[in-house]
């Protein structure tokens, strides 16, 4: 992974009483030397009835919003200036917020973008549309959703790998989650933990009989012999000594969470995608039913050459009109 020199913070709501994104990304952008741009984009509709309404242009209701988030931005810059950040505020009025905080990253030429995660648990993992799930299948580079509100002190980072591939990940994927979980964890004066989660028991070893003649228990002992040799193979290289490489005979999603719990993880660092039938990109479906349970922040990181498909152009202000009202006979 390249190194992180500009950090794009998508801001929600600049009004919050708590942000931790700005916070978190104050404290890599320190370490780093990176810039940071302050993005909000003005995405809720203008009503075009309400204008007239109040005997107001749609021009100036645009630009009273936009005034009005600005120099809400402009405060927030300011304390981050103070702290020894180079910022930047921007506001846009652009729509869907996912695809305004892409395009601001492309043109801020960013590396990383962070984001507070909207607390919504997700039921319908195949069908999400939320702007988090959005915003981590579409950008081009890593996105690191803040779900905690405390400030990294020496964290704890988890990089998930898949040396075996088994879930569709590309095959040097791994790398640049190692690369970029790396980079962090020396940003943040962290320690660096991997996680492995392999099947013990090919579908093969299950059969009628094989349990009785004692196949299993040699099949498995060959079969983590194997996923030990894959993990030390990706490893090679990275700093994770072997009481941080976690070997884990269970099902990803499983694995995740639990070795997450046991080291007391402040970052796990995963990796998307895969293709759906309906040749679109998603996360896969461990990262997409991970995500909620996870307690700690996550960050997703894309393949090297993965190319978003967002349009490049603005949409500006969205403007609707309220539907008309037929009366009840």
């Amino acid at each position: 992974m390249s190194p992180i020199r500009r950090i794009l913070v998508a801001v929600k709501d600049p009004w919050a009483r708590s942000l931790p994104a700005i916070e978190k990304a104050s404290q890599l952008a320190r370490t780093l030397g990176a810039r940071v741009q302050l993005f909000h984009a003005l995405s809720n509709p203008l009503y075009i009835d309400v204008a007239e309404f109040q005997g107001v242009t749609l021009s100036k209701l645009e630009h009273g919003e936009y005034a009005r988030a600005a120099a809400r931005l402009e405060v927030l810059a300011k304390r981050l200036d103070r702290a020894g950040v180079r910022v930047e505020p921007t506001v846009e009025w652009d729509f869907p917020p996912h695809e305004a905080v892409i395009r601001a990253a492309r043109r801020f030429a960013a590396d990383l973008i962070v984001a507070d995660s909207h607390a919504t648990r997700h039921h319908l993992a195949w069908a999400l549309r939320f702007t988090d799930f959005e915003l981590l299948r579409l950008a081009p580079v890593p996105v690191l959703l803040v779900k905690t509100r405390e400030t990294y002190d020496h964290p704890c980072i988890l990089a998930a790998v898949d040396p075996s591939h088994a879930y569709s990940k590309p095959l040097k994927l791994d790398r640049e989650i190692l690369s970029c979980a790396a980079q962090i964890t020396r940003a943040l004066q962290g320690s660096l933990h991997a996680v492995f989660a392999y099947n013990p028991l090919p579908a093969a070893a299950l059969e009628p009989g094989l349990a009785l003649a004692g196949v299993t228990d040699t099949i498995a002992t060959e079969t983590q012999a194997r996923a030990k040799k894959a993990l030390a193979h990706v490893l090679n290289g990275a700093a994770i000594p072997e009481s941080r490489r976690h070997l884990v005979p269970q099902h990803p999603i499983d694995a995740i969470e639990r070795t997450a719990a046991a080291v007391g993880s402040n970052i796990v660092v995963m990796g998307a995608i895969s293709r759906s039938g309906l040749k679109r990109l998603v996360l896969g479906n461990t990262a997409e039913r991970v995500f909620d349970d996870l307690p700690c922040d996550v960050l997703v990181v894309k393949p090297k050459r993965f190319a978003s498909r967002v349009p490049r152009a603005r949409r500006g202000p969205q403007l609707v009109t309220l539907p008309v009202l037929e009366p009840v006979m």
